[in-house]
């Protein structure tokens, strides 16, 4: 139950709230994306923005993701701050090029002269049910190239500040929304609290026994392993990670060399995934600490499959248990 000021909102809520006040604060801030101006997007993450703004400033834009993304570009370049909008993670690869090849190396080909203050909203991850093309989870490209700055909120409160944080930021962001998170569940945000900062780790659950990180979906499951696993004795501390390039890892030491075992999560497919990198930093830093191997849950090694077996295909609680049951038999 929200206190005397603070709301309950979900993080679609929390997302919409966060990019009228960016809109508020600065003139600058422009959204661009297919059906994001009068139908306020398909999730209606832009509900009422058209509205209240104008049409100059929340864009319907063509079905066309390289042309979406180049004008914004060009945007940025003049000054502006455009948010574009993905409407689907699988959308986004018609704007690879332009991603990968003018945004993320403007700032570096410039010597600094040039800034790129974009962001790209990408709603990503399954377990809705969707068609092909529609639940994809593609974090790991961008976060392998460099100059571009990957982020992925959790929750309704990380939602309302992330995307704040990410518009007044002066390098390109990729901004990760978990869709079956949109409207799931409620937190309670002041709106007169002091964020966090945007490129960092956080610790969601205390715990002696094992560390599970997660980011984006897969923390709402961490924190379910973890009160299962609380009912059988074990202590899980639960990381979500928010941020993937950078990557905030002092967190993720500390805890590890605590808890001895460590254990990362999420949707992607475990080949040459988020975790990969995050195993391999644990185990550089880490590695008399360690009482068992870093182990990996995530997706088959399949294209994503019809949504009659995605529930089979994606990581949940009892693939996290089993993880962190292996590693502490180890």
């Amino acid at each position: 139950m929200a206190t005397q000021g603070t709301q309950r909102i979900t993080l679609a809520k929390g997302l919409n709230m966060g990019l009228r006040k960016a809109m508020e604060d600065d003139p600058k801030v422009l959204l661009m994306g297919e059906d994001v101006g009068k139908l306020g997007g398909v999730f209606r993450i832009t509900d009422g923005l058209q509205k209240d703004f104008g049409e100059d400033r929340v864009i319907d834009s063509p079905l066309a993701e390289s042309g979406i993304v180049g004008t914004a570009v060009g945007l940025a370049l003049r000054g502006y701050r455009p948010v574009v909008e993905i409407q689907f993670d699988g959308f986004v690869y018609p704007a690879y090029d332009q991603i990968v090849c003018q945004v993320a190396k403007i700032q570096f080909r410039s010597q600094g002269k040039l800034k790129m203050p974009m962001v790209i909203r990408i709603p990503f991850g399954g377990g809705i049910g969707a068609v092909e093309h529609h639940s994809e989870s593609p974090e790991a490209q961008f976060a392998h190239t460099p100059g571009l700055k990957v982020v992925a909120c959790s929750n309704p409160v990380d939602g309302y500040w992330m995307i704040q944080q990410a518009i007044a930021s002066d390098d390109p962001v990729i901004f990760l929304e978990p869709k079956r998170q949109y409207h799931a569940d409620k937190a309670d945000l002041d709106e007169s609290a002091t964020p966090e900062p945007l490129f960092t780790s956080r610790v969601v659950r205390a715990g002696t026994d094992a560390t599970v990180l997660a980011y984006g979906p897969m923390v709402k499951s961490a924190l379910a392993a973890a009160e299962a696993a609380a009912t059988e004795g074990k202590s899980l501390e639960v990381i979500d990670l928010r941020t993937l390039s950078p990557l905030d890892m002092a967190p993720v030491y500390e805890s590890v060399r605590r808890t001895g075992h460590a254990v990362v999560a999420h949707e992607a497919h475990v080949n040459l995934g988020m975790g990969a990198e995050i195993a391999s930093r644990i185990t550089e830093q880490c590695f008399y600490s360690l009482e068992a191997p870093v182990l990996r849950v995530g997706a088959f090694d399949t294209p994503y499959p019809p949504s009659r077996i995605e529930e089979d295909y994606l990581p949940d609680l009892d693939r996290i248990l089993d993880a962190v049951d292996r590693s502490l038999e180890f």
